[in-house]
């Protein structure tokens, strides 16, 4: 019978979620607010509806301006209220 040696296991480091959304204000520095839009079916129902959120994601020297469509990334806690951040698109 021959012995197996344990092989190391391989680290996979899970990635934050990635939302698609549109800038709608970008008066804070270093931060801009996202409007994240998404659809989603009624569970009784089966209606779609449209659900919107927003976010607080970092955008380091505010270079994105309201209009731009853009992705953001999760991160860890950057402060209170921010745990995205703006990946360029």
């Amino acid at each position: 019978m021959a012995t197996k040696k344990a092989q190391p296991q391989k680290e996979v480091k899970t990635l934050g979620r990635i939302l698609t959304g549109v800038v709608v204000s970008d008066k804070m520095k270093d931060t801009a607010v996202v409007l994240v839009n998404r659809f989603v079916k009624h569970p009784k129902y089966g209606k779609f509806m449209q659900i919107s959120k927003r976010f607080k994601a970092h955008d380091a020297g505010n270079a994105h301006k309201v209009g731009d469509k853009v992705e953001i990334k999760e991160t860890r806690p950057i402060s209170k209220d921010k745990y995205f951040v703006i990946v360029t698109k």
